[in-house]
């Protein structure tokens, strides 16, 4: 993921190094599981931990995990594995889903006890600790998950074409929805936080 590209559009990451969309997946875990290495570092430290730091893993959680991997998921991966057979409903997409939903609780949470942190110190600092180890633990398992299970299945029902349609619609994404550059400031956020 380390590489990337300047196009008409501007600067956006570069899928064409890639040779399917679970790849792309798969090199946003391990950066997303850089920033969840910073956030237990951070709550480890609570206490002594600055609000900055608490802020900057909050702001990739909503917008790179999120936004930008969860969504690509969510509106692209997860829709295709469907018209391929695999079920939402009581099947690993519905529970992918479910977790995405859960991620998102827990990064509002630590957000509000960020935001409340000057007013009752102790108490926001012992939920922020206790949801971001909710939110981390979570996170591990639900990549692993992906990794080992549903990207192995995708890897198995779609074609290479459709990988290809999947990398494109990828960049799409990128461009539409978060904008050029949008991969580059987080790659650098995970390295300052790393």
């Amino acid at each position: 993921m380390e590489s990337h590209t300047a196009t008409g559009h501007g600067a956006t990451h570069e899928y064409r190094n890639y040779e399917t969309a679970t790849e792309v997946l798969k090199e946003e875990h391990r950066v997303i599981e850089k920033v969840l290495d910073a956030l237990e570092r951070l709550a480890k430290a609570a206490e002594t931990s600055s609000l900055a730091e608490w802020d900057k893993v909050i702001d990739f959680a909503r917008n790179f995990a999120d936004k930008c991997h969860h969504l690509k998921e969510e509106n692209l991966l997860f829709p295709a594995l469907e018209e391929r057979g695999i079920p939402r409903e009581g099947g690993p997409i519905g529970m992918m889903l479910a977790e995405h939903e859960e991620g998102r609780g827990y990064v509002r949470a630590m957000a509000a006890a960020v935001a409340s942190a000057g007013k009752d110190s102790v108490d926001n600092l012992q939920i922020l600790r206790e949801t971001a180890i909710a939110y981390i633990r979570l996170l591990r398992q639900h990549i692993q998950k992906e990794d080992e299970v549903l990207f192995q299945m995708a890897d198995e029902v779609l074609s290479s074409e459709e990988q290809k349609t999947l990398l494109r619609e990828f960049e799409e994404h990128e461009l539409k929805e978060i904008g050029a550059g949008f991969h580059e400031k987080y790659l650098k956020i995970a390295r300052e936080l790393g």
